[in-house]
């Protein structure tokens, strides 16, 4: 299959695509800091640098993209350049494999959500957090 977009018109489609303060991630950072958890974002001194990291209760949330992770329910593969995607997605999921590894041995707890979970239901998202960091969800 040929890609119907130019080279040059396809890499800047793919480089304005955020990689970090996407949507999600955002919508899950305003409810937690609107009930009073305070947290860091994209901390480089942690192991794979969560998107938000509670370092007294070491907790890493990650926010995985349903394209960038391949979610089994929303990932649609490319038709073009079909054996670069694979590889990527592919080495992506490694990636993520070995942080949380690193991380657990370290004695973190870490959270993982899918776009899709956060744009269907915030709420239920932050109510997982909550009770991971041992909050009741009704109090705040």
């Amino acid at each position: 299959m040929v890609d119907n977009l130019s080279k040059e018109k396809r890499s800047k489609i793919m480089s304005s695509i955020r990689g970090k303060n996407t949507k999600p991630e955002i919508a899950i950072r305003k409810l937690l800091w609107s009930k009073g958890i305070r947290y860091r974002i994209h901390n480089r001194s942690i192991f794979g640098t969560p998107d938000i990291a509670i370092k007294k209760n070491k907790l890493a949330i990650f926010v995985d993209g349903c394209f960038w992770h391949g979610c089994r329910k929303c990932y649609r593969e490319p038709k073009t350049n079909v054996e670069y995607w694979r590889n990527k997605i592919l080495n992506n999921k490694k990636r993520r494999k070995n942080v949380k590894s690193a991380l657990k041995s370290e004695g973190w707890n870490i959270l993982e959500f899918w776009e899709h979970e956060i744009k269907s239901n915030p709420e239920k998202i932050s109510t997982k957090i909550f009770l991971s960091l041992k909050i009741n969800p009704s109090l705040n």
